[in-house]
């Protein structure tokens, strides 16, 4: 390796401090740990940071000691090679925690996710009690989707652990790192991580031909390569899970297609046409009782919506989630207006997470 970095022998007991701050984030009930030099340890409660308690500032090579104490010596040579590393560990056998080291200016910093080690289940998540038929489908493509640290992972490894409860099917999970930890039930449950098990997110989806899959969950969907192998898969009897860093259902199907160069968006939109079966989309915020509370968005693809996809007008979805409730769509307004009226969050944070907040307000005063 050139510019080849030494590596990086932490003091005794640096792990033991990183441990004891994992286990202050699980006290206190957070969802993410933060390491910065010039700051002191930094946690998320209720959706926003704060310094934990009694902690001193942490120096540049506090930082650095800390997060090299849970690397070893290969993930380190590639830390320095690649300036930063995501992978994910457990905890004393409570929890897992995903983490990202990276550089800023020049310095260590470090961010970490808790990661709950029971799967909590679709009930337990407060998601639309229609999701339960999806997790049905023999075949097809279901998509999570959302803003960062909103629950996307926690809802996808709900849907397929009711699977992986309720038949007897063969799954594998194709992420980076591995995050949700599947205890094999009524079916086969094989996790492949990125990186270890398997070279990347196409070369994993690939080999699901192979390997007699019937349920296939892909971490995240980052290029067109694996978006067209992963919708040929829901062609070919397979059900698919995956997830999009989108906001809506319509950017979401736009975001597909627009992946793709010209000549190929009007085959793309023909399979998605066929092949999709919903749009989950998950926000997180903060509850005026504490806490945190979903608001959703949720496509479900009917004959309407199928049209749409296939003639390219995406853009006229959103008025088929708002008109058909009935089927059991629901739009983000109508979950954030719901909310409100319940006294469970404020019209400000409301409109903070709607994509439109003027039609909230026409909705808020019917």
């Amino acid at each position: 390796m050139s510019n080849r970095q030494e590596l990086v022998k932490p003091p005794e007991g640096s792990r033991q401090q990183v441990s004891d701050l994992l286990e202050e984030v699980l006290k206190q009930n957070a969802t993410d740990l933060h390491l910065s030099s010039g700051e002191p340890p930094m946690i998320r409660v209720d959706g926003s940071l704060k310094p934990m308690d009694g902690k001193a500032v942490l120096t540049v090579e506090d930082v650095k000691n800390l997060s090299m104490s849970l690397l070893d010596d290969d993930q380190q040579e590639k830390f320095w090679l690649q300036k930063d590393i995501d992978f994910a560990f457990g905890h004393k056998e409570r929890s897992r925690f995903r983490a990202n080291i990276y550089h800023q200016m020049g310095k260590i910093a470090a961010a970490f996710r808790f990661i709950p080690t029971k799967i909590r289940t679709i009930e337990e998540l407060n998601l639309p009690p229609i999701l339960h038929q999806f997790t049905k489908a023999t075949q097809g493509f279901f998509l999570v989707v959302g803003p960062s640290g909103h629950g996307k992972s926690a809802a996808l490894a709900a849907m397929v652990n009711e699977v992986n409860l309720t038949r007897r099917d063969h799954i594998i999970t194709i992420e980076d790192p591995v995050e949700y930890l599947f205890q094999q039930e009524k079916c086969i449950v094989d996790q492949r991580e990125v990186g270890i098990d398997v070279i990347d997110f196409h070369r994993g989806l690939r080999a699901i031909f192979r390997e007699d899959a019937d349920v296939v969950m892909i971490g995240e969907m980052r290029d067109a390569e694996t978006i067209s192998t992963a919708i040929t898969a829901a062609e070919t009897g397979h059900l698919i899970f995956s997830t999009l860093h989108t906001n809506t259902a319509s950017q979401t199907i736009d975001r597909i297609i627009d992946s793709f160069p010209p000549h190929q968006q009007p085959q793309i939109r023909m399979q998605l046409a066929s092949n999709l079966l919903g749009v989950l989309s998950r926000r997180l915020i903060p509850c005026l009782q504490g806490g945190m509370i979903n608001a959703v968005e949720l496509l479900g693809i009917n004959t309407a919506v199928r049209n749409l996809i296939r003639e390219g007008k995406i853009h006229q979805i959103d008025m088929i989630i708002e008109t058909s409730a009935e089927e059991g769509m629901i739009s983000l307004n109508r979950s954030l207006a719901e909310l409100v009226r319940r006294e469970l969050i404020s019209l400000e944070n409301a409109e903070l997470y709607s994509t439109s907040p003027a039609e909230l307000r026409v909705l808020l005063e019917r």
